[in-house]
């Protein structure tokens, strides 16, 4: 636990975007890892089994945690206000700290990948993970990743180099 507390926090967070939702999903993972560490299969690596259940935990946070319709809040010019005034894309408290500015708009430009790619460029970048690790524990075909991967890339590069 010691070994993997941290980078499976930092994964979950990045994933779900509050530290608050990360706490409890982290939780959760270490708790699923004990209740099937028997099932573990000594014989792979286990840093990509126990990052396979921290994806799959936040997959399932994220399916229970659906967006609410809030069309109902429209005014009569068809604008949103209560959904324009619940968004906060900004990075979090603990990013601000540990990195410079350029790094925190690089976070917020992975914000808005899909989980799947976030998840891609966060396990090869910040886990260093390779594609080959990455395939087993997001359960993929290896070009399924590297493509996930190029995809995530261009996107990134679309988001951090368009003009404000």
């Amino acid at each position: 636990m010691r070994r993997y507390l941290k980078p499976i926090y930092k994964f979950v967070c990045r994933v779900l975007g509050s530290a608050a939702d990360a706490d409890d999903v982290t939780q959760e993972v270490f708790i699923k890892t004990w209740r099937q560490l028997k099932k573990f299969d000594q014989t792979k690596s286990f840093k990509p089994w126990i990052f396979t259940i921290a994806k799959n935990s936040c997959l399932d946070f994220l399916k229970k945690k659906r967006a609410i319709p809030f069309s109902e809040f429209e005014n009569e010019t068809g604008e949103n206000l209560l959904t324009e005034t619940l968004i906060d894309e900004s990075p979090l408290p603990p990013e601000l700290f540990e990195r410079q500015e350029i790094i925190a708009h690089v976070l917020a430009a992975l914000d808005k990948l899909t989980p799947a790619h976030k998840m891609v460029v966060l396990l090869h970048y910040h886990h260093n993970f390779t594609f080959e690790e990455i395939a087993v524990t997001l359960d993929a075909p290896m070009n399924t990743v590297k493509s996930r991967y190029r995809r995530a890339l261009i996107k990134l590069r679309e988001l951090l180099i368009a003009p404000k």
